[in-house]
């Protein structure tokens, strides 16, 4: 049932929908074209990077969340949870349609390691959305040491196992370094 209550918990709903069927108008693939959805696909290097529900980069995700919760409660704090999560939504939802934009595919297989990437699945994107979804949510429950140590470990914890993360990502995309670009081409595969 819709109430006032309820209303920004069904505008998310709706962002997250309106993402997809836009990914789709512009011609995403809805899953991996391997013709399957794994739950998590591990290799970065691969494909399949980027096309099932979860993998490496769903990390990243969940510290959007983090983020978002943080940066809204500092500047939005008077709304409600429920209007915050769809503002979050609604960033998160228009990253990754910019992300799976043709312009920014080809700035990342330009500028980072990441050669043979063509862009996310709609399952993808949708389970990215979710999973910033998930991080802010946790922000709202943790207390803020916990957070923290969630972006740190989630950071470090990717830098160390795939040579990337959201810091990284964001800093090849902006302003591409030759040694970060080098030193993750020399992960032992």
């Amino acid at each position: 049932m819709l109430t006032r209550k309820s209303l920004p918990y069904w505008i998310t709903a709706l962002i997250v929908a309106l993402a997809a069927f836009w990914l789709l108008w512009i011609g995403r693939e809805p899953i991996c074209k391997c013709g399957y959805v794994k739950l998590w696909h591990g290799e970065t290097m691969s494909s399949e990077n980027s096309q099932h529900l979860a993998d490496w980069y769903t990390p990243s995700h969940v510290i959007h969340g983090l983020l978002f919760y943080a940066g809204l409660w500092l500047v939005a704090r008077r709304l409600s949870l429920g209007g915050r999560l769809a503002i979050a939504t609604l960033i998160e939802a228009a990253w990754e349609i910019v992300e799976n934009s043709d312009a920014v595919i080809e700035r990342y297989r330009a500028v980072t390691i990441s050669l043979d990437y063509y862009g996310d699945s709609v399952l993808n994107s949708v389970a990215d959305i979710l999973a910033m979804m998930l991080g802010f949510f946790l922000a709202s429950r943790l207390p803020v040491w916990a957070s923290v140590a969630l972006v740190i470990g989630f950071e470090a914890l990717t830098m160390y196992l795939i040579r990337d993360g959201l810091a990284l990502n964001v800093l090849m995309l902006i302003s591409p370094l030759d040694a970060v670009r080098d030193w993750q081409a020399a992960l032992p595969r």
